[in-house]
């Protein structure tokens, strides 16, 4: 970017859009209201174009890329500014979308501002489509509490086995039987609750297995199953949230995109250091953790693990049985100094993680 370049700025909305341009040799940017329409900014972004040179940039909220990709397609360059790096002054109190979008311009000359990754078309819908798969979940979740909390209620408990939610556990909620219609109804239309999230939850699964064999996510998934924890769902959740792992220098840096490095404030000679940073993707973060709790058992390759492997990269496999033995060492040796087990699983999750680099990069 050079310095005659034109600086537009966008604070983007459901209905309307600001835009901030700033022009070589000024310091104030001008402010336009215009429609969130993509080609009415499109056509405003064009007309600049015309004068000379233009740089534009957003920041990433609820409206996607979808404008990043129009702005692609048109071969205007565009950035997408990741929210929580964008400085704020500690005694600004005031927000509007037009100061929003001019502070943005001025930023963003000044090269104070981070870009965040943007993902294929790809990737983003297997994420959406994994995002949604969890919130069914939590759906299935709900209707079974409600559930068991109306036969709790009445006195109705399942005593035939330790587990519920199996075969004999449904046959067993279908024979039950209410002396009123009004119980009557409140029990079938639970039932029916958890049967349709049930329903719903296993057409997304199915969804989900034929993404595993799409590019750019069916090299990352191979390589990725060849760790312990780390299945289908499991691994095409890391490739789709995590995208091209060559963005990140090193394994510290991916550390810290996931939130699992502790969080610090030193100052001088003093050095504190506190919980995890708790950055980065959330859903990337909680499926390293669920990976590393099973490096509590010793290293071995069990035959579901050696079927995951068949016909994938020698030096994935190679990093993932390094990672077997290192981590139960580093799990066995943190249990023995008496650390919390959430503790010992996040700083699992965190060495984790850089074996996953580093197999991906390879």
């Amino acid at each position: 970017m050079t310095k005659s370049t034109t600086i537009i700025a966008f604070d983007q909305h459901a209905a309307t859009t600001v835009a901030a341009v700033l022009l070589s040799g000024q310091r104030t940017p001008a402010l336009h209201t215009l429609t969130s329409d993509i080609p009415i900014i499109l056509r405003f972004v064009e007309r600049l174009r015309r004068a000379g040179e233009v740089q534009c940039c957003y920041e990433a909220g609820p409206c996607g890329f979808e404008l990043q990709r129009a702005f692609t397609t048109h071969h205007i360059p565009c950035e997408v500014i990741a929210p929580a790096l964008i400085p704020r002054r500690p005694g600004d109190r005031v927000k509007t979308d037009r100061r929003d979008a001019g502070q943005l311009a001025v930023l963003y000359r000044a090269g104070a501002l981070t870009a965040i990754h943007i993902p294929t078309e790809q990737e983003e819908a297997a994420r959406d489509l994994l995002r949604c798969r969890e919130d069914i979940r939590a759906d299935l979740l709900r209707a079974r509490h409600r559930l068991s909390h109306f036969l709790l209620r009445h006195g109705r408990r399942f005593t035939l086995t330790k587990r519920a939610w199996t075969k004999r556990h449904a046959a067993w909620l279908q024979a039950q039987r209410w002396p009123l219609p009004a119980l009557e109804q409140t029990h079938r239309a639970y039932v029916r609750a958890v049967d349709e999230a049930m329903d719903r939850l296993h057409a997304v699964d199915t969804e989900l297995r034929d993404l595993l064999t799409l590019a750019p996510l069916r090299a990352r998934v191979e390589r990725l199953r060849c760790f312990r924890g780390i299945d289908a769902l499991t691994a095409l959740t890391i490739a789709a949230e995590l995208g091209d792992p060559r963005r990140f220098p090193n394994a510290p840096s991916l550390m810290a995109f996931t939130g699992l490095i502790p969080s610090e404030h030193s100052s001088g000679a003093k050095q504190a250091r506190g919980p995890i940073t708790n950055t980065g993707h959330a859903h990337l973060r909680r499926v390293l953790v669920e990976a590393a709790r099973q490096y509590r058992h010793h290293a071995f390759l069990g035959p579901s693990l050696q079927q995951r492997q068949r016909g994938a990269p020698a030096a994935a496999i190679d990093s993932a049985w390094r990672a077997q033995r290192r981590l139960h060492r580093r799990y066995r040796c943190l249990a023995a100094r008496g650390k919390p087990k959430q503790h010992i699983v996040t700083a699992v999750a965190r060495e984790l993680t850089g074996f996953l680099w580093a197999a991906l990069i390879q």
